[in-house]
């Protein structure tokens, strides 16, 4: 049961960020210089955007992020959340496949925020940030995991999570 408060809080708040998101970054519509450098997906799926009915939705999430980073990183929170706790469900009776989980997960975070280090846009920098911030939440948690199989706990017990 406490679990699933967990999953519905984070859904919850996945959700209506998602929301939010798409609605700022639909702004993108009414800016037509940023086209080029924002619109990426656009650009893959049709080629030069030359009209505003031309950009893909996921393309308002970039601007969003860019521009309005709040609720994207909260999608990030959620959404991390979500996996973190997913795997952890999943993966707690295996240990040992749970740190490697936790340390795949960290890398891939601290890799995409490594990617976007160098953005000169506000956005950017929060976005670098809040990866390196998860990805080091989720070495600490596999640093955790590993300690207490080292150490030789077998005791059943869920000290990470809330509960």
């Amino acid at each position: 049961m406490q679990y699933a408060v967990q999953f519905l809080i984070a859904l919850m708040l996945l959700a209506f960020s998602t929301f939010i998101a798409w609605y700022e970054g639909s702004a993108i519509r009414d800016v037509p210089w940023e086209w080029k450098h924002t619109a990426f997906f656009s650009n893959v799926l049709n080629g030069q955007v030359t009209n505003n009915s031309d950009i893909s939705q996921l393309d308002y999430f970039i601007y969003a992020a860019k521009f309005h980073p709040v609720y994207p990183i909260l999608i990030l929170f959620s959404l991390s959340y979500i996996v973190t706790l997913s795997g952890y469900l999943l993966l707690k009776n295996y240990i040992k496949r749970l740190t490697v989980f936790l340390s795949v997960i960290s890398m891939i975070y601290v890799l995409l925020g490594l990617t976007i280090y160098s953005s000169p846009i506000v956005g950017g920098k929060y976005l670098t940030f809040v990866f390196l911030f998860i990805g080091l939440v989720n070495l600490s948690l596999a640093i955790l995991f590993f300690l207490r199989v080292r150490k030789g706990i077998k005791k059943k017990g869920n000290f990470i999570f809330f509960t």
